[in-house]
């Protein structure tokens, strides 16, 4: 026989790979083999229910995707209230718990790495002057345009929130004091060449601010006692 020569050595015809395997298993039948049903519910084959069974399995099914629903409904609801919990009633800020739960958190993580930070803390000059020549209203307005002009200046992770009356608290992570006085006289700077324009007139406002550096060995009223100190000292002098 010659090499590549495709005939047998004595006629004889190669069993394909059917047969071979026909062989092996005794004779069987070579047709296809039977496809398994893949259609279930809740995991049980389809074939297997009976329609009482399928139906009472399917409305469970349609109970469990419904509460479903109704959880992340809850969950989402939840979430805007614990926002709301954690917002001043009157301007966009924190309120004066949660800004201190936030304070408490950078100084945990300033003991752990090291980071430094700093509290700016700050009041309107005679706002109680703006109420009485103005009404209580313009009081609202006046804390309103100083937040405004405050969060407009600072950098996403700072934390801004009300400690009470007209006195807002400014937390600057990873920021020494230095910087943290430079700031503090950018947002003074800042509100006294921005009045707020109120009813028809024009009310020029000025704060008062502090700032002072903490670390990881503080606690949260030290700090604010320490950053409020600084404020008051700047009222005196006339900062």
């Amino acid at each position: 026989m010659k090499i590549g020569d495709g005939k047998p050595v004595g006629g004889v015809s190669p069993l394909s790979s059917r047969e071979r395997a026909k062989a092996r298993d005794g004779g069987a039948s070579s047709g296809p083999a039977p496809v398994s049903d893949s259609a279930s519910i809740m995991g049980i084959p389809e074939a297997e229910l009976t329609p009482r069974v399928r139906d009472a399995l399917m409305a469970l099914m349609g109970e469990v995707d419904s509460l479903r629903r109704e959880v992340s409904g809850l969950r989402e609801r939840l979430r805007e209230s614990e926002q709301l919990a954690d917002r001043d009633p009157l301007i966009p800020v924190l309120n004066r718990r949660a800004f201190v739960r936030e304070l408490s958190r950078v100084i945990a993580y300033g003991r752990r790495y090291g980071d430094p930070a700093s509290l700016v803390y700050f009041d309107i000059d005679n706002f109680k002057q703006v109420n009485d020549a103005h009404g209580h209203a313009a009081g609202d307005a006046a804390l309103h345009h100083l937040a405004k002009l405050v969060l407009g200046h600072v950098r996403e992770t700072d934390i801004v929130g009300r400690l009470g009356g007209d006195e807002l608290g400014l937390i600057l992570s990873r920021t020494d004091e230095a910087t943290a006085k430079s700031k503090a006289l950018s947002l003074s700077d800042r509100v006294a060449s921005q009045p707020l324009r109120y009813g028809g007139h024009e009310i020029r406002l000025s704060i008062s601010v502090g700032a002072a550096a903490f670390t990881g060995e503080d606690g949260p009223d030290e700090a604010l006692a320490r950053a409020d100190r600084a404020m008051y000292e700047a009222k005196r002098k006339g900062e």
